[in-house]
Formats: C-alpha cells, sequence, structure tokens
C-alpha cells in the first residue's frame, strides 16, 4: 500500500531537503504549512499525488545522495547551525534591505506606492525576527542542549521555568507563521519578485534580495519545524518517561 499520500510534507523534506524543490515547483509550502498531507495538498491544488510522488524521485535520483543530512545531526549541531548560519544571514541581510527599501521609497515611492507597504511589512519582519531570535538563542536553544547532554549523561531532565519544551516550540511555530504569511503579502506586493520595466539597478538588487531572504527563511522555518522541534519534543518527553 502507497503511503506516500497520507505523509505530511514537512516530514517528506525533513527526509531529504531536496524535495523542496519539486513543492516550490508546485507552489506548496513545505515550511511554515508542513504539517498537511500529500493528499489534502494534491486534492486543494487538482495534483495527481503519484505524479509529484514520480517527480520527486526523479530529483533524488537525478541529484544523487545528499552530502549531509541535517536530520542526522545532533540537536546541538542544528540548533548551532540555525543560529550560524540562519541567524547570521538575517543579520547580515537585514540593513542592507532596510537600506535598499528606504532609496526605492523615496526614488520610485510617487511612481510604485506599494514599495511604502513592502518597507512597513519588511520593517515589521525585521522587528519580529530580531526578538524571536533572541529567545531561541537565550532561552529555547539552550535548553535543548541540556536535554540532549541529559540524555548523554542519564541524567533527569532539566525543568525548566516554562514548564515544557513544547509551550516555547508552540510560540516559535506561531512566529513562524507569522513571519511566512508577511512574504506571502510581500511576494504579492511584488508580483512574485519581479521589478517594473522603470525599475532601476536598487530595484533590481532589493527584489532579487527579497526573495533570497525569503528562501533562507524557508529553509530556516523548515529545520526547526520538521526537524529540531519534533525532536526536541520527544527527546524530553522520553527524558520524562525514563525518570518517572
Amino acid at each position: 500500500m502507497n503511503t506516500f499520500p497520507s505523509r505530511t510534507i514537512g516530514s517528506i523534506v525533513a527526509d531529504d531537503f531536496r524535495a523542496a524543490a519539486v513543492f516550490t515547483s508546485h507552489g506548496i509550502d513545505f515550511c511554515c504549512k508542513g504539517g498537511r498531507t500529500i493528499q489534502e495538498v494534491c486534492s486543494a491544488k487538482g495534483i495527481d499525488p503519484a505524479t509529484l510522488e514520480n517527480e520527486i524521485k526523479a530529483t533524488l535520483d537525478r541529484d544523487g545522495a545528499p552530502a549531509d543530512d541535517p536530520n542526522s545531526w545532533s540537536l546541538t549541531r542544528l540548533a548551532e547551525h540555525v543560529e550560524r548560519v540562519h541567524h547570521g544571514y538575517i543579520n547580515e541581510r537585514t540593513p542592507v534591505l532596510q537600506q535598499y527599501l528606504t532609496k526605492l521609497c523615496k526614488v520610485h515611492g510617487g511612481q510604485h506606492p506599494e514599495l511604502f507597504e513592502v518597507a512597513r511589512e519588511f520593517e515589521g519582519c525585521a522587528g519580529a525576527m530580531a526578538t524571536h531570535m533572541k529567545k531561541e538563542e537565550l532561552i529555547l536553544f539552550p535548553f535543548i542542549t541540556r536535554l540532549e547532554l541529559a540524555k548523554r549523561e542519564g541524567s533527569a531532565p532539566p525543568v525548566p521555568g516554562f514548564g515544557t519544551v513544547e509551550n516555547p516550540v508552540r510560540m516559535m511555530m506561531h512566529e513562524h507563521d507569522e513571519e511566512g504569511e508577511r512574504f506571502r503579502r510581500i511576494a504579492a506586493l511584488t508580483s512574485g519578485y519581479n521589478p517594473p520595466a522603470d525599475g532601476c539597478n536598487t530595484y533590481r538588487a532589493a527584489f532579487a534580495l527579497l526573495k533570497e531572504f525569503e528562501q533562507d527563511l524557508h529553509r530556516h522555518i523548515h529545520l526547526e519545524n520538521n526537524i529540531l522541534f519534533p525532536k526536541a519534543v520527544a527527546l524530553e518527553a522520553e527524558l520524562r518517561h525514563a525518570t518517572a
């Protein structure tokens, strides 16, 4: 019996991130909405599940084995990777994009008033993600590292002030959903990040960088929602059961 239609999008991408390219080509959100099943998505979009499965298999067969699979990493390594690579990316690119969008509003805002809304949306993202990342770096990620240390040492799990790891995980996933929705609005406002015919080099650079920012955010959210967070919740439950 083919179990592919009953699998969630997130679990498939967690097994092999190269499948994300196929979902993206069909306009399927694999990060914030990764909890949907293949059948649910295919029914909504009018896609044959067998066709989608064959496309994924063809992509994986063509590209060969992945060099390094995050699904096999320790939780500590994964959290460190997210902080170093994806939090680092946001910290580096955010001021650049803010500068570009400020300039575009000043120079092209009269002809393209939607730029002001794009700039407001991105400014909202910048503030929300700055707070979000600090909560992860100072509270959630250190706790996950302590869970993994308790597993290695065979000791009792740490007792956090937030009750259980599921509470901050639920909050982080909600905030991920909000930023995913925000970037869907930005994509619509920018016609899929396509600059107008009268767009200058800064216009083109800003839209290309916004598109890259969204793609990195998708990868970032996928690693947390579909791999790091579920494994942290499972590990905490395992440790608590062992010491009950």
